[in-house]
């Protein structure tokens, strides 16, 4: 008799579901997850956001969480996003009151994550012990030594998402990965084919994708109230962390349990400092993708779905510089180690279908369009991020994720009769990819839908950085710049290689 592996149960007991005679409830009480139903994760990346991502999934009982890595042991220096915002998070999600109290700034890391997880599973158990979660600095090994993982969820470092992602699809895991889902164009090229042939459950955590409010803007623009959309104003209050640097930072002694090779990953060596980790990881050019890939992915996902993008024609960007007074002469510097304080990017696309083509307009640190004056005639002005799109009959303005869409100016919505839903609602965006990972299908981030525009934020970047309006052939992966070109594909350490 053939031996049935746990995947192959889990992948088809979705569509044995529809047959099955006694209810779960019945089996095993309310709320009661038989084992097969669950899905085991590993969580790689334990950082912050990592952390803050581990704590939603714990209260999943189709998730059990048995494993983490992370190259940093345990830290109290990453950022919050308010005053012990991280720890009192964790306090909430784990009923834990006094958890690091004493504590001294943000902690993160794998051992924490570890002590986290354990905590909250101890309190599902009669005995009120669980030492079921596996704890590893290097990713790697635990993929190879932890033989019961079904999914893996990637809070690593954005440098680091397709080293990880790639692997865990190649042991057949379903991923779930951090946003953006990669910082570099060929990377996000990779991801997809890699996940369209493996057939596995990819989802990038963009949660807005599935927001019903997304539904309704598209359902908003193809009514035609404001007619074919011609343009898009896009513009976010990132960064909000330490950017614009114009040399790099001074070395520093690597800190007990901080295993600063195995974060560098497939990055060039350099050596250690902290103004290269945690948070400001997102303001070095090999480490992350600016306030652009970091912000624009949650919002170029809603633009895409609206306006049903592909592959841009035509990029350009321009960044912020900074000026330093050296003998009473002022000297430009433009920060070419790291992504600037603030930046703007065009995005030209082409036609589709019988939408026209469109343009879209991107600006970061604090820098917004025009005020229209649609908004001026109410005596509004514009939020510090948010969206407008522009059509030949009017426009919509909305947050920066999408959400809220509204007419301008105010009283065309007193006449407006939003359309019908016609867009099958989405119950969760985790859910979503929970269910495709147990066969059904695919979440709407999935990774052949969000590389198109993983690529043009990377893109656009490319664009700044060399200071050229980009022609994109997207066939060919090449653009008109030979210096573009060759930030398309990152430069790999031995071992790294992609």
């Amino acid at each position: 008799m053939k031996k049935i592996r746990r995947r192959e149960f889990l992948s088809t007991s979705a569509k044995a579901a529809a047959i099955t005679v006694i209810p779960r409830h019945v089996l095993g009480g309310p709320g009661y997850m038989v084992p097969s139903d669950r899905l085991n994760i590993a969580c790689i990346g334990n950082g912050t956001q990592g952390t803050r991502v581990m704590l939603s999934l714990l209260k999943m009982p189709e998730l059990r969480i048995i494993a983490v890595a992370d190259p940093v042991k345990d830290d109290t220096r990453y950022q919050n996003w308010g005053q012990f915002e991280l720890r009192n998070n964790i306090r909430r999600s784990i009923e834990e009151p006094q958890w690091d109290e004493g504590i001294s700034g943000c902690r993160a890391g794998r051992e924490p994550a570890k002590r986290i997880v354990e905590k909250w599973y101890s309190k599902q158990t009669n005995s009120g012990k669980y030492k079921g979660c596996h704890c590893y600095e290097d990713y790697r090994e635990l993929l190879e030594k932890v033989k019961d993982i079904d999914a893996v969820v990637v809070g690593a470092t954005d440098h680091q998402h397709a080293q990880v992602a790639i692997q865990a699809m190649q042991k057949g895991k379903h991923v779930l990965c951090q946003k953006p889902m990669t910082n570099s164009v060929y990377e996000a090229r990779l991801l997809a084919e890699t996940a369209r042939k493996a057939g596995l459950a990819t989802q990038v955590h963009t949660a807005n994708s599935s927001a019903e409010s997304t539904d309704k803007l598209c359902e908003m623009v193809w009514s035609g109230v404001i007619g074919p959309v011609r343009q898009v104003y896009n513009w976010s209050n990132r960064p909000v962390w330490l950017s614009g640097f114009t040399e790099l930072p001074p070395e520093e002694p690597v800190p007990e349990g901080f295993n600063w090779d195995l974060w560098l990953g497939p990055a060039k060596y350099r050596p250690f400092s902290y103004q290269y980790t945690h948070t400001t990881f997102r303001s070095w050019y090999e480490f992350g993708t600016g306030a652009l890939g970091d912000m624009g992915c949650y919002s170029f996902d809603v633009i895409y779905r609206v306006l049903k993008l592909g592959a841009p024609l035509s990029v350009q960007a321009y960044g912020s510089t900074d000026c330093v007074v050296k003998n009473s002469v002022p000297t430009f510097i433009k920060p070419v180690v790291s992504h600037p304080k603030a930046m703007t990017a065009h995005f030209s696309y082409p036609a589709r279908g019988e939408m026209p083509p469109v343009e879209i307009f991107w600006s970061d640190g604090g820098i917004k369009p025009l005020l229209p004056e649609e908004l001026e005639k109410d005596g509004k002005v514009l939020s510090p991020d948010g969206m407008m799109l522009v059509g030949d009959y009017g426009k919509i303005i909305a947050a920066f994720h999408g959400s809220n869409p509204r007419l301008i100016p105010e009283d065309r919505n007193k006449t407006f009769t939003p359309p019908p839903p016609t867009i099958e609602r989405s119950g969760d965006h985790i859910r979503d990819w929970i269910n495709a990972c147990k066969g059904g299908k695919q979440g709407r981030a999935n990774f052949e839908f969000a590389a198109p525009l993983t690529e043009a934020l990377n893109l656009a970047i490319i664009a700044m950085r060399t200071e050229k309006k980009l022609y994109w052939d997207a066939d060919k992966m090449l653009t008109n710049s030979d210096d573009a070109n060759k930030l398309i594909k990152p430069e790999y350490r031995q071992g790294y290689e992609l």
